[in-house]
């Protein structure tokens, strides 16, 4: 199959997992209005082509939290990415470091911090919940820390889990859903014996570290459900704020005034992001809120966007409508689950590609010329 765009590695992806895996990073919450605003409202907005502007050569180059980037795209924690390809987490972190950005490990993953960062050149980032046991939250901080992580992604925006109703349906959750999961990993029989067999152990890296014991995708979402607190609060993080030593971004913000709240609590960076679509439908979508967030804090903090980004004709519309960088989610899932690592690094290529033709004839020579003045009026 030629593979040109993160939709190529979406329809790839498709054909080579069991249903349950695709349609758990493919879906959102509820009717996926908003999963659908993120791609749409992106894809709406129209860029203004110019002419004869002597662009020369295009410097994607950018610097994020003490760290030079090729780039400025980073790979977003994704729960159960060593359940995509082999390792998964490992994979993904390695192509992402020989392409010179970061790569964010989930509080969820298979693969365990020190797996990770053991095996790539550069130090990862982690993403973490607040969660009710706090006791894991301090342990995670320690061992993240121990094993070089210097930035902490914060996800704020799942104090309780979204209703996914495609995860009923696919086998991730519902009746029978164990053996459902067997017959169509029996069905899939490259992935059964790359990742299923091969990828062992399959469990939640991070949690088993601390537990003691193994935590299955069996127990995943039982243990998200008992974990997640919706009481929590910003008192909830200060805590953290003064033990964590390096860079802690906010990770979920959808409104200009929680943006003002995060300067005044200290954090040095938010991502503009709705989960993907995967927790309150019906929301803006990050593009859609993206502007009013920035007009509100920019040059107080680091702005990232995620959620609906698929190319880098999308990463150059995140940066005109104000952020300083973008995480990629689902599109790098795609790629390692078609690909493993060679995918991934492809994607990030591709997406370098597509930059510098959207720079080039947006007459942008780096990325301090991306601005609102690139996006024609519609």
């Amino acid at each position: 199959m030629i593979i040109s765009s993160a939709l190529d590695y979406r329809a790839a992806a498709q054909r080579r997992l069991p249903p349950f895996l695709f349609h758990y990073i493919d879906g959102g919450a509820y009717d996926e209005q908003t999963l659908r605003r993120n791609v749409d409202d992106l894809r709406g907005l129209a860029l203004r082509q110019r002419v004869l502007k002597e662009v020369g050569e295009v410097d994607l180059s950018t610097e994020l939290f003490g760290e030079k980037l090729s780039l400025p795209v980073a790979l977003a924690p994704v729960g159960l990415t060593g359940m995509y390809a082999r390792r998964g987490e490992v994979q993904a972190a390695r192509a992402a470091a020989a392409k010179g950005v970061p790569f964010t490990l989930s509080t969820v993953s298979v693969c365990p911090i020190e797996e990770v960062q053991a095996q790539v050149s550069r130090p990862i980032w982690f993403q973490l919940y607040v969660l009710r046991d706090r006791a894991f939250m301090r342990n995670a901080l320690d061992r993240a820390w121990a094993a070089g992580v210097r930035t902490l992604v914060f996800t704020v925006d799942m104090p309780v889990p979204g209703a996914r109703y495609r995860d009923a349906h696919s086998g991730m959750s519902g009746p029978h859903a164990a053996s459902r999961r067997i017959w169509q990993a029996m069905c899939h029989p490259r992935w059964s014996w790359d990742v299923g067999l091969l990828g062992r152990p399959h469990d939640l890296g991070n949690v088993s570290a601390y537990l003691g014991h193994r935590i299955g995708l069996e127990d995943y979402i039982g243990w998200l459900g008992k974990n997640f607190d919706p009481s929590i609060g910003w008192r909830d993080l200060e805590w953290i704020r003064e033990s964590w030593k390096g860079a802690m971004l906010i990770k979920g913000i959808l409104d200009p005034q929680d943006a003002k709240e995060a300067v005044r609590f200290g954090a040095d960076g938010i991502v503009v992001s709705n989960h993907g679509g995967r927790q309150l439908d019906g929301v803006l979508s990050s593009a859609r809120a993206l502007p009013a967030i920035a007009d509100a804090v920019k040059g107080e903090l680091k702005i990232l966007a995620d959620s609906g980004v698929r190319s880098g004709l999308d990463v150059v519309r995140m940066l005109a409508l104000g952020a300083d960088g973008v995480l990629l989610g689902r599109a790098f899932v795609y790629a390692l689950a078609a690909r493993g690592e060679q995918g991934v690094a492809h994607l990030l290529d591709l997406i370098a590609s597509e930059m510098r033709v959207a720079m080039t004839l947006t007459g942008a020579r780096s990325l301090a010329g991306i601005s609102r003045e690139s996006l024609a009026a519609v």
